[in-house]
């Protein structure tokens, strides 16, 4: 059986760490490089660094926060926000990551996925989706950009079977109706996408409690659950999550990072 991943999300603005609730309110609440190593200790499966306004202010990745993280955890960490190229896809994975995460770009220019793959290989490429309860899409979602900012004509499941053609390795789905709120993950559209394709899905947006990262790893039949407001916040440890999802019956691996 396949081991399940926690994963921790530390989205990075002029060169901190914030949180917000569905992209909106953010505060600053620590430097990445030391989050990333604290996270690193307590056995986190990986990490994602999401540059949040990289893409809205049209400027590049931070990539001297890139090579700092690479020279302190040793875990696989990806990332995303400011990625407009092949050159910024190369630099960012020359720096240190081992994944680079499109989301907007993807949108606009859908070959970038196709093309980084071959490059880079499939497993280098994560698309990162964010989407928003419609009726009127037909799977119910619309994918949305630009940090929820703008709406696409996508639909949701329609767009992660395409980039899964193209050659992306993994998707990061990401609930906006949930992102920040606590409330849980948003069930539905996570078992729906992780039904339809082939590649890892990683749940996004809206853990509160540890029940909700079992509900989303059975329920929503994710390969990985992304948390962010739960350990930055609320205080939970990755190991307890982990201990707490093992005795669920759900397989993670329990020694990871620094004794």
């Amino acid at each position: 059986m396949f081991q399940k991943r926690i994963i921790i999300c530390l989205d990075v603005r002029d060169g901190k760490t914030t949180k917000g609730i569905r992209f909106k309110g953010n505060v600053d609440i620590g430097d990445p490089v030391e989050m990333a190593r604290e996270y690193y200790r307590q056995g986190v499966d990986e990490l994602v660094f999401y540059d949040i306004t990289a893409s809205v202010e049209k400027r590049g990745i931070m990539i001297d926060v890139v090579a700092r993280v690479a020279e302190t955890i040793f875990i696989p960490f990806s990332v995303g926000g400011g990625i407009g190229s092949l050159k910024d896809m190369k630099r960012v994975i020359q720096a240190g990551a081992e994944k680079v995460s499109v989301n907007s770009l993807a949108v606009k220019n859908p070959e970038i996925i196709e093309e980084g793959a071959s490059l880079f290989g499939s497993q280098c490429i994560v698309l990162g989706m964010d989407a928003l309860k419609d009726e009127s899409m037909s799977s119910g979602y619309r994918v949305v950009v630009n940090g929820g900012r703008t709406r696409t004509g996508l639909d949701a499941l329609a767009w992660a079977k395409q980039a899964e053609s193209l050659g992306a390795g993994e998707i990061v789905l990401n609930s906006i109706d949930a992102d920040g709120t606590e409330g849980g993950y948003e069930l539905k559209v996570t078992r729906m996408i992780s039904e339809a394709v082939g590649i890892p899905v990683v749940a996004s947006g809206g853990a509160g409690v540890p029940e909700h990262l079992k509900d989303v790893l059975t329920i929503g039949r994710a390969d990985a659950a992304l948390i962010a407001s739960m350990v930055h916040i609320r205080g939970y440890r990755v190991d307890e999550l982990k201990h707490y999802l093992h005795e669920s019956g759900i397989p993670v691996r329990l020694k990871t990072g620094l004794n």
